[in-house]
């Protein structure tokens, strides 16, 4: 597996349309969606910055992957997203070589494949995310 590129960056906020604001007032961004994605229970706005995008995640419930990281950690960097040919075929090279995966499958999200490839403590404190298929800039809230 080789990453051919970093798809987006998510931050974990407590209000999304406070962050929203923040985002818009202080750097002049709006969100190219805002979407809700029920599965992981989340509510997200995301914004393209050239071909990286920038997503603001807040969870539509505290039992949630985001509302834990926002209990023990408070707002902040949440995960980095790299871009991989194949999402399936990069868990099975990970596992091959050792190393342990968050998913043993992917997961499907906005016409996407993705997975959770590595535990932060695996690299260096970050959630690791892999990710194929071409996400849909057009979407809107959902």
């Amino acid at each position: 597996m080789k990453a051919t590129a970093i798809d987006h960056l998510c931050f974990a906020v407590k209000e999304l349309d406070a962050a929203m604001a923040v985002y818009r007032d202080t750097l002049g961004l709006e969100p190219d969606g805002v979407y809700t994605a029920p599965s992981e229970k989340i509510r997200v706005a995301r914004y393209y910055l050239g071909a990286v995008a920038l997503e603001l995640m807040e969870p539509t419930d505290p039992d949630s992957d985001v509302g834990r990281f926002l209990e023990k950690k408070g707002e902040g960097f949440f995960l980095i997203s790299y871009r991989v040919e194949d999402a399936a075929e990069g868990l099975k090279e990970l596992h091959a070589k050792g190393y342990p995966t968050i998913d043993q499958e992917p997961r499907r999200l906005m016409g996407n494949r993705y997975a959770f490839a590595a535990p932060p403590k695996v690299m260096g404190g970050i959630l690791t995310e892999i990710l194929d298929g071409e996400f849909d800039r057009r979407y809107g809230e959902r």
